[in-house]
């Protein structure tokens, strides 16, 4: 799958839910889907649900996680 292919169905699953799978979160934030397993399995990542066996991440938790990635970022560059 290219990645242009995953950022349309992202897209098109916002539009529908708020969840997305890993795949489409990884595109979401400009990650690859292998780091986001990592860093989900470090307890490092944004937050995720479990729905049976899928896990979903929300939008929101998405974007927050994201704020928050990008704000610490930017502390440690400063010092």
């Amino acid at each position: 799958m290219d990645d242009d292919d995953t950022i349309e169905r992202a897209a098109r699953a916002r539009r529908g839910t708020p969840f997305l799978n890993t795949d489409q979160a990884a595109a979401y934030l400009a990650l690859s889907s292998r780091l986001l397993k990592k860093l989900r399995m470090k307890g490092e990542g944004p937050v995720f649900r479990r729905h049976s066996r899928d896990v979903q991440y929300h939008i929101d938790d998405l974007d927050s996680w994201s704020r928050d990635h990008s704000e610490r970022e930017s502390r440690h560059a400063r010092r």
